[in-house]
């Protein structure tokens, strides 16, 4: 049997099934397959300030081309003080409220797109799915991602089929950062400019370390070209204590009209700190 038949045999049992659909690879191949095997299959997409708009327009769009029965909901994860604290299990509460919400319009069983690789990921949202008695269609089937990239390709789903894991915009914060709307908007705007600076197909360098465990730039020209698009550091290191050269790092990159990067989470806490005079285009602190 195929993996298509392996999970369309773990669909078959489930009749009225409502699907979770983040707007990821995984659930939106999982609604694809579940809307052709189930007749009458449902699908719930939470809109929320942890969602990317992206993902909520990619649902819709999906929806409308392959006439989805879909139900556009407020989790109301913002709504629980729990989630927005952040806790190290916030995931639990995130999922807490999302399987609540969908099983309460649910016609029969709610299924996520958890696949057989996430069970040996710390996944506190798993223990919330056991709760309300979510099933897992790919892990019955025994498929992990490779297989569900597989899939898209195989469906010709060409656009599901070249997306990268795109896990809540929540998971950007630090544990115990409090969440804040305004906050993931952000982090969803930064990401996006970014995105359309790089395009796909990126191709990742990195300077070398000298040895005395310094940036060694002796071919720091060489390695950014007009075709550089980010070039991204840390002001500090947290392991060695060594500071990077902004300066020097910041006129290269603007040499060749790339965007720069600057992790200053160990830093800002500890050394005098001018964002304005260090001149690079972004930077990241707590």
């Amino acid at each position: 049997m195929s993996a298509l038949d392996h999970l369309q045999a773990a669909l078959a049992p489930h009749e009225g099934l409502t699907i979770a659909v983040s707007g990821g690879i995984d659930s939106m191949v999982l609604a694809h397959v579940a809307h052709a095997a189930l007749p009458g299959a449902r699908m719930a997409h939470a809109v929320s300030p942890a969602v990317p708009p992206a993902a909520t327009e990619r649902v819709r769009a999906h929806a409308t081309r392959e006439g989805w029965r879909l139900d556009l909901v407020d989790a109301g994860e913002f709504g629980d003080p729990r989630y927005r604290e952040n806790p190290a299990n916030r995931c639990y509460f995130c999922k807490l409220n999302l399987y609540s919400t969908v099983a309460a319009l649910a016609e029969g069983p709610v299924a996520s797109g958890t696949n057989s690789d996430d069970l040996g990921d710390f996944r506190p949202g798993l223990r919330a799915a056991e709760e309300y008695r979510v099933i897992h269609p790919y892990v019955d089937a025994g498929l992990g991602k490779t297989d569900i990239y597989a899939l898209a390709r195989e469906l010709g789903l060409a656009d599901l089929a070249e997306l990268p894991a795109q896990p809540c915009l929540a998971s950007r914060g630090e544990t115990g950062i409090r969440i804040a709307a305004e906050d993931l908007d952000f982090v969803d705007r930064v990401e996006g400019a970014l995105h359309a600076r790089l395009g796909t197909g990126a191709v990742l360098r990195w300077i070398p370390m000298a040895e005395d465990f310094t940036l060694d730039l002796t071919d720091l020209d060489s390695l950014l070209t007009e075709r550089t698009k980010v070039l991204a550091f840390t002001h500090q290191s947290n392991v060695l204590g060594t500071v990077n050269p902004v300066g020097r790092l910041v006129e290269a990159a603007r040499s060749v009209g790339a965007l720069t990067v600057l992790d200053a989470a160990q830093s800002a806490p500890h050394m005098p700190f001018d964002l304005a005079a260090l001149g690079v285009d972004f930077a990241a602190l707590s």
